[in-house]
């Protein structure tokens, strides 16, 4: 019995110390990576807008983002544009900073169709049947993610490309209807459920085989 209460008593040392020393860590964010942090209930972070990671213990940033030489920064990389990229980040991040991973509130804010693996193949199955040009890398994760058949050709029933590129891309003009505007970082929510919901929604309504 002493024994227990002695294992009993390192463990909840060990706890408290793991507590303690979160709380002691410098995080960095980014503007588009903060309601992750948030989401996994962690607020104790300063936000850059400029990539200024030096003396920063952990640099939670986009994928993209590249490291810093020399340094000793651990820099965590998360992807947000699919539902499943934002269940692993948020998976990632509590396994590294050491905190819960999920919570009803989270779990409900996640709930979407494209998680839920028998809806998702039944309807993955059935857009194949469309082929989808997409402009940009973060709207092709999406696109493929929804189970649209990507290609490079013109040989295309739409076109999918962000807001950014709106005046740059001659083949709009040319695709009419057919063209999909989706919103940038920048014109969109930062928290990156709220995001992902917009974009597949918009997806949704207008990728479909009314042609």
């Amino acid at each position: 019995m002493l024994i227990n209460i002695k294992i009993y008593i390192i463990i909840c040392d060990q706890l408290m110390k793991n507590k303690q020393d979160q709380s002691k860590l410098l995080i960095v964010t980014t503007p588009m990576c903060q309601e992750i942090l948030l989401l996994l209930g962690i607020s104790d972070f300063r936000i850059t807008k400029n990539q200024d990671y030096n003396k920063a213990d952990f640099a939670v940033v986009l994928s993209e983002t590249k490291n810093l030489k020399n340094s000793t920064t651990k820099f965590i990389k998360l992807k947000l544009n699919t539902f499943s990229q934002i269940e692993q980040s948020i998976k990632n991040i509590a396994k590294i900073l050491n905190t819960e991973t999920r919570s009803s509130k989270l779990n409900e804010q996640l709930k979407y169709c494209y998680l839920n693996a028998s809806y998702s193949q039944s309807k993955r199955n059935e857009n194949k049947k469309i082929k989808v040009k997409v402009y940009s890398n973060f709207l092709k994760d999406i696109v493929e993610d929804m189970g649209y058949l990507i290609i490079t050709d013109d040989n295309y029933d739409y076109l999918v490309y962000p807001d950014y590129l709106k005046n740059e891309i001659k083949e709009i003009n040319f695709a009419g209807e057919r063209a999909i505007e989706l919103p940038s970082h920048k014109n969109a929510p930062l928290n990156p459920i709220k995001r992902a919901k917009l974009r597949y929604k918009i997806l949704e309504k207008n990728l479909c085989m009314k042609l």
